[in-house]
């Protein structure tokens, strides 16, 4: 698509919704300094919608002093909010008023899916009710890296959560060899398992599941318990008492909720149903792997770790500062030079606004996840390193035996208690 608009005047609102993600600040610093250089005044809208949605802009015009130094920080000087002004129209018109009445023609919206369409239905609803057009552009922002951009395109804070989370489970490796005992680490990801698998294949961690493996099917407990316990014994009999497995929390989200309902521990709502939100999947699986150990007559020692809003405000990582203030700067240019309801992305280091209606449900606003391809060669190089039971394990007598020897089992109980597993997983090409 074509960078080049007819000119139009207004000052540009930049907004910040949902989850932190390093490198916002990057967005926020190059965004100003481009309009800034343009003659173009900048609002910082503080807290995403959540003022808007009230009638009223809260912030400041920036300054290049305001923003100079700001792309190397964590977090959001604007803050962030997950206020949803699409609930109804009269927050809508609330929304769009408030950015006219303060001669906002323009709005950045840095965030993900909710983020991007909020600000679509404001910047219509002003265009068809009110009257007045407010063009809008949106800067791609989750850790979880599941917005709908092509493949090879990351969102940005991804690779900044990767590095971070990749250096606590590679500590945490090291304390696993030292202490000798296993961790089970749940990462982000609540679609997808980007995150998870890019911190297990960064760290080299001992294994790592996310929902794709199970190929859009229901996932039973079970069978991860299975997975981890299997792996833990093929590692003890390969002389190993150590371990670190990564789940990405996306895999409680597909799990079968009836399979809660028998955890004592879990809260409840006023109807019984257990509350999967309030559900530690870290610990809850740490207990149900240590007890089936102890059924089979292995003590071991496991501890459950979460990673996530720890790597959600750290500072960027320098490729997250390069890549944030390149999409800042475009954005800028984008709106400025006229263009309207895009999300700016760079491919292939060229900028490629997206338009909304190329992406978006038109009527729910939802965007399509993008998943894990566990076809890819990606994928596959990362499952060949990974510690547990495979097809390939089926006809390893010796390895069968030694498993088997661990546990009071025989190596034919094993096979029919475990030896599903290896025609579940994904097949190597």
């Amino acid at each position: 698509m074509s960078m080049v608009y007819e000119s139009r005047h207004g000052k540009l609102g930049i907004l910040v919704g949902g989850g932190p993600a390093p490198g916002i600040n990057g967005v926020i610093h190059a965004a100003t300094i481009e309009a800034l250089n343009s003659g173009i005044e900048v609002i910082g809208i503080r807290e995403g919608f959540r003022y808007l949605m009230e009638g009223k802009v809260v912030g400041t015009s920036l300054t290049h002093d305001d923003v100079s130094r700001i792309f190397s920080r964590g977090g959001s000087v604007l803050y962030t909010s997950r206020a949803n002004p699409t609930r109804d129209d009269a927050l809508l018109r609330k929304c769009g008023q408030a950015l006219i009445d303060n001669g906002i023609s323009m709005l950045l919206a840095i965030g993900g899916d909710d983020t991007a369409y909020s600000a679509y239905r404001v910047a219509r609803y002003a265009d068809e009710h009110l009257g007045v057009p407010i063009r809008t552009a949106h800067a791609p922002k989750t850790i979880d890296n599941d917005l709908p951009l092509p493949y090879e395109v990351p969102t940005f804070g991804f690779e900044t959560a990767r590095d971070t989370g990749a250096r606590l489970v590679l500590s945490l490796m090291e304390d696993a060899l030292t202490t000798q005992r296993w961790y089970v680490v749940v990462a982000m990801g609540r679609k997808a398992g980007h995150l998870a698998l890019a911190i297990g294949r960064s760290s080299g961690a001992t294994l790592t599941l996310i929902p794709e493996e199970w190929r859009a099917r229901q996932i039973k407990m079970k069978e991860v318990v299975d997975v981890l316990v299997a792996s833990i014994l093929r590692r003890l009999a390969e002389g190993r008492r150590h371990g670190v497995a990564v789940v990405a929390e996306g895999v409680a989200e597909m799990m079968d909720p009836a399979d809660f309902d028998q955890l004592e521990s879990a809260e409840r709502d006023e109807h019984g149903h257990v509350r999967l939100a309030e559900i530690n999947i870290g610990d809850t699986l740490r207990r149900q792997v240590r007890a089936e150990l102890k059924s089979l007559g292995i003590d071991m020692r496991l501890v459950s770790k979460d990673i996530g809003y720890e790597l959600r405000s750290c500072d960027p990582s320098p490729y997250d500062i390069d890549y944030t203030r390149m999409i800042g700067q475009a954005a800028a240019e984008f709106l400025i030079g006229g263009g309207r309801h895009a999300t700016v992305t760079i491919q292939q280091g060229s900028v490629v606004p997206i338009p909304f209606t190329d992406s978006m449900d038109p009527v729910t606003g939802r965007t399509e996840v993008r998943i894990v391809d566990v076809d890819s060669s990606q994928y596959m190089s990362a499952y060949k390193l990974m510690v547990r039971l495979k097809d390939e394990n089926a006809d390893d007598d010796v390895l069968i035996s030694k498993m088997a020897a661990l546990t009071n089992l025989t190596p034919e109980e094993l096979m029919a208690r475990f030896g599903y597993l290896m025609h579940a997983a994904p097949r190597p090409f």
